[in-house]
């Protein structure tokens, strides 16, 4: 039986097969749900879900609302328990790759492509950190309003830059994340 652990690390390779340069992130907060892998493009945010053979589809309902909000195309991974029936759990924009274990190595199956979602770039840029959004104000010479809310600033943004921009901006940004500022920062 596959567990969630069993499964990411082969995940990413075969993702890094498909798609080539890409960028991951573990367990990024969107909403009120966790995504299990963030797949960043140069042209989408991907949102990956995990149900391993141990899994229930359980919370999926909500995450997939998440889901939808945040990312351009979402791809629901199942344990090949599940394979069967997992269509029924996700909309039909969902792509769905069937994962199982097959002489000590992992198969995997795309039984559906993903296909564009309307996720907004409101709520994209509700991913950036805050200095990240500071990066988009510079790269536009917009004017930093330093002192006002992240809510405004993000409005802010949304309304001076072009929606096409922002959006190559939103990826690029992510795709160069720098996690070693934490380490400066301490």
């Amino acid at each position: 039986m596959l567990h969630d652990s069993d499964i990411r690390d082969g995940l990413c390779f075969y993702l890094e097969e498909k798609y080539k340069k890409i960028r991951f992130f573990d367990e990024l907060t969107i909403g009120k749900s966790r995504a299990d892998i963030v797949m960043v493009t140069g042209e989408a945010i991907y949102g990956i879900e995990i149900k391993s053979d141990a899994d229930t589809y359980a919370r999926l309902t909500k995450q997939v609302k998440n889901y939808n909000r945040f990312f351009d195309y979402n791809i629901l991974v199942v344990g090949s328990t599940h394979a069967s029936h997992a269509a029924e759990h996700v909309p039909d924009n969902w792509g769905i790759i069937s994962v199982e274990e097959f002489k000590d190595r992992l198969d995997f199956y795309e039984i559906r492509e993903p296909k564009i979602t309307k996720a907004r770039l409101k709520t994209q840029l509700g991913l950036l950190w805050r200095r990240e959004i500071a990066q988009i104000q510079e790269m536009n010479h917009l004017h930093k309003y330093a002192g006002k809310s992240r809510k405004f600033v993000e409005e802010y943004v949304l309304e001076k830059v072009d929606g096409d921009i922002l959006k190559k901006q939103i990826l690029e940004i992510l795709f160069d994340r720098d996690y070693t500022i934490f380490d400066e920062e301490t």
